[in-house]
Parts: structure tokens; C-alpha cells; sequence
């Protein structure tokens, strides 16, 4: 390849189809739209119900929004998922892995109930949508598998020993991905957002003095916004990062580097 081969082209993701756990809530949305906004279709598996609106929004771009009421950690559901979505979409180009949940208690009360809730959204749906989708994707010739790890990937936190380990999990499973799956020019990354007022953050949010601290850490001087992600989600789910693989990139506003 020479370097004017490149071109701005590489970015589009124009007759792409994607899987998005969670996509029609939370930050998932902000993914769903993203990939949309740059031309892919957006299949939306979500325990959540179905949200009219927002499919408009993904419509309005000219790409295909389909629901799927879908309990991620019930046994058979990923592999309905991924069937689903090649039966709707003919193909499963892009997986992002964002469905998950924070629960938080004191460690010396946070029982094996909460922990296994949280293993088995945040990390093993994560696998198990991951494992069914990489026959299609090697079948295809290539894909690209996006985790939503956090900074937590990288830290220790507070109240949730839980969410520290799954994120931890997830940025090894990303790599696992990546060495397992490269072959087949399946690339696997993830993106590790910082402080997002999102329902997950309310509490860090709502508090002046823990909010205070996160911008005092932050370079960037502020909270992110969801637009911040949705370049990034882009980058890695196109053409433009055929090469960029097992990275886990973070999206923080430079938080990890005080």
C-alpha cells in the first residue's frame, strides 16, 4: 500500500451492519448513533424496551434501526441474538459489547449475589457475544469487536469490587480476542470512557465535592459528553483501524495520566 491509498473513505460505514448490546439506552445510544451517523445499520439487543425515538434518530440517518428484547445473561440469547441480526441484516460486520451494570456496596457487604450479577452482564455476555459472532465474522473475511471497559479497566474504585474486576476481565478479554481472532482480520478493542454524566454516574454527579474532584483530575478541566465518544466508536469500528488491534483506548479527557 502507498500512503495516498489512504482516504477519508476509510471512515464510512456505509452498508455495515452492527450488533449493540444495550444500544438504545445510556451511552449505548451514543455508540448506536455514532455508527449510524457514519452509515451503518444498528441492531439493538437490549433488556430495555423498545424506544421509538431513538430509532427515529438512527433512521434519520438513513440506516436501519431493529430492536430485540434480549436478556443477555440467559443461557441461548447470544447465539439468538447474532442468527437474529444476519437474518435481519444479512451480516454482523461490527459487535459492540456496551450492555452492563454497576451495583455498589461496602465491600465487607457486597455478597456473592451482586457479584455474580455483575460478572454475568459485564464479562460473560461480553464473551458469549463475542464467541458467537467470530464464526460469522471469520466466514465474512473480518470484523471488529468493540468492548466498553471504563477507566476501571485501569484503577481500583470504591463500593464495587465487582465492576473493578469485570472491566479488568474485559480489557483481558479484548486482548484474548485479539490474539485468538487477528488471524482472520477480526479486530478487537475497547474504548474505556471517563466521567459521563450518565444514569451510572449520578451519584459522582450530583455531589459537588466528588465532582469537583473528577474535574480537578480531568485536564480537560470538565465532565465528557456523550459526543465525545462517538468519533472514537467510529475510528475503531471502520476501515481507518484495520491495524489497531487489542487496545483498549481511553476516552477520558486525559484523567488517567494525574
Amino acid at each position: 500500500m502507498q500512503i495516498t491509498d489512504f482516504n477519508i473513505h476509510y471512515f464510512s460505514l456505509k452498508g455495515k451492519n452492527a450488533i449493540v448490546t444495550g444500544g438504545n439506552t445510556g451511552l449505548g445510544q451514543a455508540f448506536s448513533l455514532a455508527l449510524a451517523k457514519a452509515g451503518a445499520n444498528i441492531f439493538m439487543p437490549s433488556i430495555e424496551a423498545d424506544n421509538p425515538e431513538f430509532n427515529g434518530l438512527i433512521e434519520a440517518e438513513g440506516s436501519k434501526a431493529v430492536y430485540m428484547f434480549a436478556d443477555l445473561t440467559k443461557e441461548g440469547t447470544p447465539k439468538q441474538i447474532v442468527e437474529k441480526c444476519v437474518q435481519e441484516l444479512g451480516t454482523v460486520d461490527i459487535l459492540v459489547n456496551c450492555a452492563g451494570i454497576c451495583l455498589c456496596e461496602e465491600f465487607e457487604n457486597f455478597g456473592r449475589n451482586l457479584w455474580d450479577k455483575m460478572v454475568d452482564i459485564n464479562l460473560t455476555a461480553a464473551f458469549e457475544m463475542s464467541h458467537e459472532v467470530a464464526p460469522v465474522m471469520i466466514k465474512q473475511g473480518g470484523g471488529k469487536i468493540i468492548n466498553i471497559c471504563s477507566l476501571f479497566a485501569f484503577l481500583g474504585c470504591q463500593l464495587s469490587p465487582a465492576y473493578v474486576a469485570t472491566k479488568h476481565g474485559l480489557a483481558g478479554l479484548t486482548k484474548a480476542c485479539c490474539d485468538e481472532l487477528g488471524r482472520y482480520n477480526i479486530q478487537a478493542n475497547g474504548i474505556a470512557p471517563g466521567y459521563f454524566k450518565t444514569k451510572a454516574a449520578e451519584y459522582s454527579a450530583n455531589d459537588p465535592v466528588r465532582s469537583k474532584a473528577i474535574v480537578d483530575h480531568t485536564p480537560a478541566d470538565r465532565w465528557g459528553e456523550v459526543h465525545d465518544l462517538m468519533g472514537a466508536t467510529v475510528f475503531l469500528a471502520s476501515k481507518a483501524s484495520d491495524f489497531v488491534n487489542g487496545h483498549i483506548l481511553a476516552v477520558d479527557g486525559g484523567y488517567l495520566v494525574r
